[in-house]
């Protein structure tokens, strides 16, 4: 014996295509996102070549500046990557590789938990680094900016622990 349909089905099959459609929005954000990583290639240039110029003048503390300038600005990019390739398989469409393109190991493998834990990560050490350029000019920095630093750099450690632990008791780790 069949059910029969509801009236209302053409309506609910429209919304949840629309819905479903909609996920579409999110690509012009990650395009978007792919201009951002330019501007940081960009940028990333623009402190190399500073830092190379200014090389034969520079002591020992402003190369470890610099190079953690340019630490930063990679772990930020990576970041970028990450979330323009993983943000879009999860969201909007499996990504596509032509012939010959090797697909990374991690690609389609990081589902939204996974994202959190990399996105906490990667801010993390992004942090990390700047906490680590502020202790290398603590002469420069009043004790509170230090403190704050160093606390706010704590509370990043523990929010990345906890979402690990909130995603291996919810099953995903």
């Amino acid at each position: 014996m069949s059910v029969p349909e509801p009236k209302s089905f053409g309506a609910v099959r429209i919304v949840e295509t629309l819905l479903f459609g909609a996920r579409w929005l999110l690509a012009p954000l990650y395009l978007a996102m792919v201009v951002l990583l330019a501007l940081l290639v960009v940028r990333f240039i623009l402190e190399l070549a500073h830092a190379a110029l200014q090389l034969p003048t520079m002591d020992e503390t402003h190369v470890i500046m610099a190079t953690l300038s340019l630490i930063d600005l990679s772990l930020t990019a990576n970041l970028v990557v990450l979330v323009i390739l993983t943000g879009y398989e999860n969201f909007v469409a499996r990504i596509t590789l032509a012939e010959g393109d090797r697909r990374p190991e991690w690609m389609g493998n990081i589902d939204f938990g996974g994202l959190k834990l990399k996105l906490m990560g990667s801010i993390t050490a992004i942090a990390a680094v700047h906490v680590l350029r502020v202790f290398l000019e603590v002469r420069a920095e009043p004790d509170r900016v230090v403190m704050a630093q160093g606390g706010l750099m704590l509370g990043f450690v523990i929010t990345g622990l906890l979402l690990a632990l909130t995603d291996r008791i919810a099953g995903h780790g």
